[in-house]
């Protein structure tokens, strides 16, 4: 027999060998003797936790970095005090490095997180090897809210102390973010209130729980489950009248739907092109080292009305304005210019003059190219207008916007009514003369529009992509947050946070902490 062919019998153990029966070298005939796998066995085994990890570990940066911060008002509501009565309560600290370390590795389940204390070094690291219940980790991530803020702000303090943050350039972009409710769960108002006066019912119909016939952890949580669908369907109905506000038609109105589910997610499109519910995550990141500076989560499907608020929130974090920022097409306006130039920050995004949707306004109404807005010559001395054909529209009154003044002119409804180009220039005005719009925008609009026309400017634009969709890519990809796992606004602004908040640290622990320990020779 071969090397290869006994390797192959090797692999099988005694049932594939069957009776083979061989002559050892030293005499003895019978039946290869392997050692077999027992594995229902128990085992004590010493275990060095200090060794569980290298001392390079992320994790170890984590725990460093989070002591060095002001965890005060994490201690505030612990009840349990040295030398009094009850249970010694896990140390915020703990808690706060483990969700840390669990979103740098894409876990954002707390029954996960639980699981892997019991298996997983970082994670035993961090707990000395203790398992922590996932309703503790769970309730942890959502109650502190002003804390957690505190904590994020304090951590950019640090970055910017190591020179991570100088907010002479910023960018921000919006990514949208999928939420725990399924499109099956959105529904109209006869449905929602008929959910609710059902749950109103329930809530009724419980009576005191300990006459039932189950264990009293069993009756609370059924009792719970009831009370909060109950609470869930009051907010459905009303974010179902906020919706209604934001509708224009009849309608719309009536059609309009929430989740029951998670009443405050909303429908909204895809990078994909398809629709899902979802939040709108405002991302703020400082350009020189891609740390993000700022978070916000909305509601909105459009990133129109989120710039001012992104720039609020840099101003509480850090303290000051960004000198300049960065925003694509979506955040252009003439409000969002002006709201900027009040504020000191050099706005850098795409302006469009707007020819595309008035030529769409004109091919709409029928007018022919040959009769658009261009075609008409405008007499600065007279402040009148000529059509093609020769005839005048005179001024007839202005319509101030935020941002700029439009002043209106028409020609008389004899000229056009008589005119033979009138199906071509103006066909849906039967009985009045045709109209043109002269714009003139205030001087930080025109300022703005200038600056944009510079090489200057869009060679700055051009380096927007690379610093505002990075970290978003990054929290979708390498940190996991395609999808929410907790519900309602607060909940999800709290998560986006601490995702941001991990992100931060790790570029932390790869521009400072690691090269630190490279040079003192760790």
């Amino acid at each position: 027999m071969s090397k290869e062919q006994s390797a192959s019998l090797c692999m099988f153990g005694d049932q594939e060998l069957g009776g083979v029966q061989r002559e050892r070298s030293h005499g003895v005939v019978g039946k290869p003797r392997l050692k077999a796998v027992n594995r229902q066995q128990l085992m004590l085994r010493t275990v060095d936790v200090e060794k569980l990890v290298e001392e390079d570990h992320a994790v170890r940066a984590m725990w460093e970095l989070v002591g060095r911060l002001d965890l005060g008002p994490y201690y505030e509501d612990i009840e349990a005090v040295e030398g009094g009565a009850g249970r010694a309560a896990l140390d915020p600290r703990l808690l706060i490095s483990l969700w840390i370390y669990a979103y740098s590795q894409a876990v954002g389940s707390a029954r996960e997180v639980s699981r892997r204390c019991e298996y997983d070094p970082p994670y035993q690291w961090l707990t000395g090897m203790e398992v922590i219940n996932h309703h503790t980790l769970s309730d942890f991530r959502v109650k502190h809210k002003e804390a957690l803020d505190g904590l994020f702000v304090e951590v950019l303090g640090v970055l910017s102390a190591e020179g991570l943050v100088s907010l002479k350039r910023t960018t921000n972009d919006g990514t949208k973010v999928k939420a725990n409710a399924g499109v099956d769960t959105f529904r109209r108002e006869e449905k929602i209130r008929a959910h609710l006066e059902l749950a109103r019912e329930q809530v009724e119909a419980m009576g005191d729980p300990r006459s039932e016939e189950t264990t009293a952890r069993g009756s609370r949580a059924k009792e719970r489950a009831v009370r909060e669908r109950k609470e869930k369907l009051e907010l459905a109905v009303v974010e179902l009248e906020k919706l209604r506000e934001t509708k224009t038609s009849k309608e719309e109105k009536r059609k309009a739907r929430v989740s029951m589910t998670d009443p405050e997610a909303r429908i909204m499109k895809q990078s994909d092109g398809g629709f899902a519910p979802s939040y709108n995550v405002q991302i703020t990141t400082d350009e020189s080292k891609g740390v993000i500076v700022a978070v916000g989560v909305s509601q909105s499907g459009s990133d129109y009305g989120e710039l001012v608020e992104a720039e609020e929130r840099v101003e509480r974090n850090m303290g000051r304005a960004s000198d300049q920022m960065l925003v694509d097409g979506g955040f252009v306006s003439r409000e969002n210019i002006l709201a900027m130039a009040a504020k000191g920050v050099d706005l850098i995004g795409p302006w469009s003059d707007g020819a595309e949707q008035s030529a769409g306004q004109m091919n709409r109404r029928g007018v022919d190219p040959t009769f658009y807005p261009e075609a008409f010559s405008y007499d600065e001395v007279n402040d009148t207008y000529r059509c093609p054909q020769g005839k005048v529209l005179k001024y007839e009154g202005k319509e101030e916007r935020i941002g700029r003044t439009n002043y209106r002119y028409r020609a008389k409804s004899s000229d056009c009514v008589e005119c033979p180009w009138k199906d071509k220039c103006c066909p849906q005005s039967a009985k009045r003369g045709r109209t043109i719009v002269r714009g003139q925008d205030a001087p930080e609009i025109t300022a703005f529009i200038e600056k944009m026309q510079s090489e200057q400017a869009k060679e700055i634009y051009r380096k927007r992509g690379c610093v505002a969709e990075f970290p978003n890519a990054w929290i979708k990809s390498k940190l996991g947050l395609r999808q929410f796992r907790l519900r309602g606004l607060v909940k999800v602004q709290m998560e986006a946070l601490w995702v941001c908040l991990t992100h931060n640290i790790q570029q932390w622990i790869r521009l400072c902490w690691r090269p630190k320990l490279v040079r003192c020779g760790g």
